[in-house]
């Protein structure tokens, strides 16, 4: 015997897979659909574009997106700054907007070891209080935001 029958879920799962082109892979989550192709999420997860400027108020928000915590960057008006992550000093030259997608989307595609929390992932996680179980971290837009000002760190 080969194992339990899949789930009619588990069944179109793997039927989707076997149709999408080599090295690409969706990711679904309560919020949405997105494709990893390669090492990022090429597509936008919003129809609307990132707005630079709420991107860099997320990243500096400390009850938001938590990015100094682990990461410094070129903000020398925040104090305390993390330094157990790497530098968002030229993070836009260094990698393109899809590749910033997939590191905020879902880290751990990259790197499982990684302490950095997948901010768009819902499932697969464990110990998620109740009050947050199926819900993202940040929002799409939250996402696009800050992937729109990340972009602006070329220096």
């Amino acid at each position: 015997m080969e194992g339990p029958c899949p789930t009619p879920a588990a069944a179109v799962l793997v039927a989707a897979l076997a149709v999408m082109p080599s090295g690409m892979v969706r990711g679904d989550t309560a919020a949405g659909a997105y494709a990893v192709v390669g090492d990022a999420v090429p597509a936008p997860l919003t129809a609307a574009p990132g707005d630079p400027a709420r991107g860099r108020a997320i990243v500096l928000n400390r009850q938001v997106g938590l990015c100094l915590l682990c990461h410094s960057g070129p903000f020398p008006e925040e104090r305390f700054q993390g330094e157990l992550a790497p530098d968002l000093r030229g993070v836009g030259a260094r990698l393109s907007e899809g590749q910033i997608r997939l590191r905020i989307v879902e880290p751990g595609r990259l790197n499982a070891a990684t302490i950095m929390p997948a901010y768009f992932r819902t499932g697969g996680l464990t110990r998620v209080a109740p009050a947050f179980r199926g819900k993202t971290v940040l929002t799409a837009g939250q996402i696009e935001d800050i992937v729109a000002f990340l972009a602006t760190l070329k220096d």
